[in-house]
């Protein structure tokens, strides 16, 4: 490895080739110029539309553009613009007579664009790791690619054969997708991504850590008649499409060519396939493996509902000879095949791929085997054993969270679930069951813990940093699903489990040892990508000869991306970037609390506190507060009793508070990729109020709140509702606290819930919670907005057949028992797991 200087950066050598270093726009004559084009290439409406705008008289000129149309701009930016990634090539492919187009890069150059890009210089990882919980080195941590098994295993492979070579780890994604809603036109773009970029990065498609690679044929080849014969056909063409575009990763792989990264550094890189990210379709398309059978392994397809029958990875080796059996005669060749369990694929693309194993690339799928797959068939189950009239009665009456998506219709009657809606679903389904009754008396306990199985697994899963550890609960809920799955049988719901999709859970373990956590290679992102690089694409286009219309459009899009980091480089003064140090991702979510600047509500007297925000006792909870606070740093709490005779003394210098409707939890940028701040969580205290002749509800979310100094003790934390959150009037504090007094800027009037018990419930898994009642009456506090952790769920406990006047607005005053619901987001599930 060679380092360069800061003039051999990925910047500078861009700006070189624009020449010109007074004007950091070029070629654009000035910042409003290069802001149109930049809004309208990547924000703007059509190019008609922009030309007509820039046609009205005096626009142009009192912008001072150089362009008067769309026409002109593209102009600049085809010929004046250097080129950030490569064009696309245009080939015909001939299958059975008939020729079909393929756009496609150089992926070479591809892989170069990615790896020099100066955006990603700082977080590029050019070795494998292992990293370890413990000094001891006995749990391992699996989080990026470079701390799974494979790049270490491929390492030691490559070093045998070219000693210090950096390998660039080649993930490949394919995936058909319509472009439109009625016309049934489809696209069927090939991405490209590298695993050197850290997946934090490679999942956010505006970071631009993907590249469309190529766009296939679409073809169904209806002038083939006999359908095995065009099932062949289609399975040759799409190889014979991919083994062009992958082609050059043969002699690249093995002999290793010069790659500069985007901090000007200069290595001799080995791109080698990697892994193959697609639904189960293209995963069968991708090995040649039959509809039903694993694409992995060579397991039976009546053993694939089995969780004990020993798993083996297809031989790659004995399916390599059996390819070779193709110069021996079509006959040899498909009995060749058939011996070692694939269609007879003449030449797949993976064959001529150094050190490449397509059966072990092929990885999980969360969307579409969990959510899509899984997930789907539970729903359909649950609605059969328990009934569809129920379960959407339960749903109906859930109380809201930030996390909780309300079904106002129920779950049974939604068609085309999408993967974010079963997601949705699965944060609540468990505790909408537990009461229902199943027909014939049958045992319920064994239907919750088969469904508590299917769901630790889903959210085990998708961790995004795993340990030897958790990858044994990820095991552990599985078996949990299989030892208690038979329920489904005994109710008639299923005969048998050999689902792919189920089965394609036993390799999980296995797949993340090998190529880090299950975000390094969702379908999820892919299927965002088909917006952008596919139907927003599409769409620019007039819809005839159109992927030379959308690659040309692509490519300008590109560009304007690729100058925007050059402008900003340039305005930044032309300095790179401090260096950066990968962290594991944190396993405790780092979040921040968030207040607004100023009040909700500036002015809400304490009469208006109990009757629209329902803080019945807030007096006597404030009045309490006080005299507990005005004790100073006197260590000893006072009983209740004593605290309350203090608290008769106290008198309110105030009759109305500033109130916070809402306190929120965003995230941070943890491990320095500069991502950008969301809002994680979030927990509401809003009055009821009338809007015209309408009541609103008030809303009053359930906490977690620290009542102790121990985070990881369950006994330190209590679950209270949040009715009111203010802070006290500046006049008023020294009137009530001595001035040694620490007062916390923003407080919250709580009602608590019973203590959490001992261990939850042994079938559910869930803790059950009541409210907390003294004499009858809920027992309130006055704590900290800062002691409060996040928000949290409570599922009504609503027996066999749910109160049809329950409403979610009012149901956690008409219930007063609960389940806390661990499945609201991955926090609280490794929280109470």
């Amino acid at each position: 490895m060679s380092h360069g200087s800061v003039d051999h950066g990925a910047n500078a050598a861009y700006g070189a080739h624009l020449a010109n270093d007074e004007n950091p726009y070029h070629p654009f004559n000035s910042q409003i110029e290069w802001e149109v084009a930049r809004w309208a290439k990547l924000r703007g409406a059509t190019s008609t539309a922009f030309s007509d705008l820039l046609s009205i008289d005096g626009v142009s000129e009192r912008l001072g553009l150089s362009f008067k149309n769309a026409n002109e701009l593209n102009k600049i930016i085809d010929h004046e613009l250097p080129t950030g990634r490569p064009k696309f090539k245009r080939e015909q492919v001939v299958v059975a007579g008939e020729s079909f187009d393929v756009y496609y890069r150089d992926i070479i150059e591809c892989i170069k664009s990615l790896y020099g890009d100066p955006d990603f210089a700082r977080y590029l990882t050019f070795a494998p790791e292992r990293h370890y919980t413990d000094e001891d080195q006995t749990i391992r941590l699996f989080h990026d690619m470079h701390t799974g098994k494979w790049w270490w295993n491929t390492q030691k492979k490559l070093d045998q054969h070219r000693p210090g070579g950096t390998i660039i780890p080649i993930i490949i994604s394919t995936d058909k997708t319509q472009v439109t809603m009625f016309r049934n036109k489809s696209a069927y773009p090939m991405y490209l991504t590298i695993g050197n970029i850290p997946k934090e990065i490679r999942r956010k498609p505006s970071r631009g850590g993907h590249i469309l690679l190529a766009y296939l044929p679409t073809t169904r080849l209806e002038h083939i008649t006999n359908k095995a014969s065009r099932r062949r056909s289609i399975a040759n063409l799409y190889h014979a499409c991919m083994s062009r575009v992958l082609a050059p990763l043969q002699h690249a792989g093995l002999e290793g060519i010069n790659m500069r990264s985007g901090d000007g550094a200069l290595r001799r890189c080995h791109p080698l396939f990697a892994s193959f990210v697609g639904d189960y379709p293209e995963q069968l398309l991708a090995t040649g493996i039959k509809f039903g059978d694993c694409p992995k392994c060579d397991v039976e397809k009546d053993d694939t509902e089995s969780n004990t029958v020993p798993l083996h990875l297809r031989n790659i080796g004995e399916v390599l000879d059996a390819l070779a059996a193709l110069d021996q005669g079509n006959l040899a060749f498909v009995r060749a095949c058939a011996a070692v369990g694939i269609k007879p694929l003449i030449h797949p693309f993976w064959e001529g791929l150094p050190f490449a194993n397509i059966f072990q690339g092929v990885t999980p799928d969360v969307l579409h085997q969990l959510y899509q797959g899984l997930v789907k068939h539970l729903l359909a189950w649950l609605e059969a054993a328990c009934g569809a009239t129920e379960i959407d009665a339960c749903c109906r009456r859930l109380p809201p969270n930030h996390h909780i998506r309300l079904f106002a219709k129920g779950i049974t009657t939604l068609s085309r679930v999408s993967g974010t809606e079963h997601a949705q679903i699965c944060r609540f389904l468990l505790g909408i069951i537990i009461d229902i009754r199943l027909p014939n008396n049958l045992n319920a306990g064994r239907l919750l813990r088969a469904v508590r199985g299917l769901l630790d697994f889903l959210y085990l899963a998708q961790y995004p940093c795993h340990s030897t550890e958790t990858l044994q609960l990820l095991d552990e809920a599985l078996d949990l699903f299989h030892e208690n799955k038979l329920i489904f049988v005994e109710l008639g719901i299923r005969n048998n489990f050999n689902l792919p999709k189920l089965h394609a859970a036993r390799h999980y373990h296995l797949m993340i040892m090998l190529f880090g956590s299950t975000d390094n290679y969702n379908t999820e992102y892919t299927e965002r990508l088909h917006i952008d690089l596919a139907k927003d694409a599409y769409h620019a286009t007039n819809h005839k000869d159109e992927f030379a219309q959308m690659t040309r459009w692509l490519e300008r899009k590109e560009k304007i991306l690729r100058h925007q980091k050059y402008v900003s480089w340039r305005l930044a003064g032309g300095h790179q970037a401090d260096p950066y140090h990968s962290r594991p991702p944190d396993m405790t979510f780092g979040r921040e609390q968030v207040m607004t600047k100023h009040p909700s509500a500036k002015s809400v007297s304490l009469e208006k506190l109990a009757t629209d925000y329902g803080a019945t006792h807030f007096r006597d909870a404030l009045a309490r507060f006080i005299a507990q606070q005005s004790r100073g740093n006197d260590p000893a709490p006072l009983d209740s009793q004593a605290l309350d005779v203090l608290a008769r003394d106290i008198h309110f210098p105030f009759h109305r508070l500033p109130v916070f409707h809402k306190v929120k939890w965003c995230s941070v940028d943890a491990r320095g990729h500069g991502d950008a701040h969301v809002t994680l969580d979030s927990v509401h205290a809003k009055p009821q109020r009338n809007v015209g002749a309408h009541l609103t509800a008030r809303r009053s979310d359930t906490a977690l709140v620290r009542v102790g100094m121990n985070a990881k003790d369950l006994r330190d934390f209590r679950v209270g509702q949040v009715r009111v959150m203010f802070t006290f009037p500046p006049k008023s504090i020294p009137l009530l606290f001595p001035p040694t007094v620490h007062l916390p800027t923003h407080l919250a009037y709580v009602e608590w819930f019973t203590p959490f018990p001992p261990a939850p419930d042994r079938n559910s898994g869930l803790y059950k919670l009541s409210r907390s009642l003294r004499g009858g009456e809920t027992v309130a506090s006055i704590v900290p907005v800062a002691d409060i952790e996040r928000s949290v769920h409570l599922i009504p406990r609503f027996g066999v057949i749910a109160p049809r006047e329950w409403t979610s607005d009012t149901v956690l005053e008409d219930c007063d028992t609960f389940w806390l619901n661990s499945y609201i987001d991955r926090y609280t599930f490794s929280m109470f797991r």
